[in-house]
């Protein structure tokens, strides 16, 4: 469906841009017209409480009712409860994320294992369908 989720306090947001590119945050407060405070807590994502722009965030489907500006270790409590991450990872957004890291963490080798596995699967095709 359409995509007009808002930006407001407590939305799960993926940040899209810079060294954080990829990771989960929640928005505990909006600073002005442009920015954002989130937090990610550090210990459960590794986004450290920041202000970060908007465009740098892309906003997600999911909200967990909290506070304005609530302290990371309480934050990090209603995250394990709610189960943010987990439901953040059930979707497919969170899926392609996790296949996007999976390959790139692979090394040379496995490559090539994919590659002549393809090409084993492409050959057994091809012979199927000259039957």
């Amino acid at each position: 469906g359409k995509r007009n989720h808002m930006i407001e306090i407590g939305r799960v947001c993926v940040i899209n841009y810079g060294p954080l590119n990829g990771k989960i945050c929640i928005v505990i407060d909006i600073m002005d017209a442009n920015r954002a405070l989130v937090d990610g807590p550090e210990s459960k994502t590794g986004v450290g409480r920041q202000t970060i722009p908007f465009r740098h965030l892309s906003l997600t489907a999911l909200k967990i009712s909290v506070p304005r500006s609530l302290r990371s270790a309480k934050l990090a409590k209603i995250v394990d409860t709610e189960g943010v991450i987990e439901k953040f990872a059930a979707t497919s957004w969170g899926k392609k994320i996790a296949v996007a890291g999976l390959r790139a963490s692979t090394s040379d080798f496995d490559r090539f294992k994919v590659m002549c596995l393809r090409k084993e699967r492409s050959e057994a095709i091809k012979v199927e369908m000259d039957k």
